[in-house]
């Protein structure tokens, strides 16, 4: 498995994995209430700051395991991370409608937070999904 590779997989497992922390520590203190009740703002933050810094960390923690022969993206890399980010991005676009749709409804801004955040989750997922199945099958 190439450097790059691995990184994809510890960003995927990160981001999916921070999101789905937050949706369970913010249901959790809603208790059977409304979750647009619940103090979720330091939760959101601190569950994205986390996600920015835990796919370095882990992306070294997993070359201390299992190292690779190198670090140098090649052209594959490179081509893989561009159809990945595109793909992400397109989905991004997608996603943002849901927030957006609901800003000029007037919802409650805990809404509006928590599907931009959901948007971004998806776009990293779906994004490293387009990028692990070219490393598995091809370009």
């Amino acid at each position: 498995m190439s450097y790059e590779e691995k990184g994809t997989w510890v960003y995927a497992v990160v981001a999916l994995g921070a999101w789905l922390t937050y949706v369970v520590v913010v249901l959790s203190r809603a208790d059977g209430g409304d979750p647009a009740d619940v103090a979720y703002v330091p939760t959101l933050v601190w569950t994205v700051v986390i996600s920015a810094l835990a796919p370095t960390l882990g992306r070294v923690l997993v070359e201390v395991v299992r190292p690779s022969d190198t670090h140098a993206a090649d052209v594959r890399d490179r081509e893989i991370d561009r159809r990945g980010e595109y793909v992400g991005g397109a989905v991004l676009g997608v996603a943002m409608v849901g927030p957006f749709a609901l800003a000029l409804a007037d919802a409650d801004t805990f809404w509006i937070a928590n599907a931009i955040y959901t948007a971004y989750v998806l776009a990293a997922v779906v994004g490293s999904a387009v990028k692990l199945a070219a490393y598995r099958r091809g370009l």
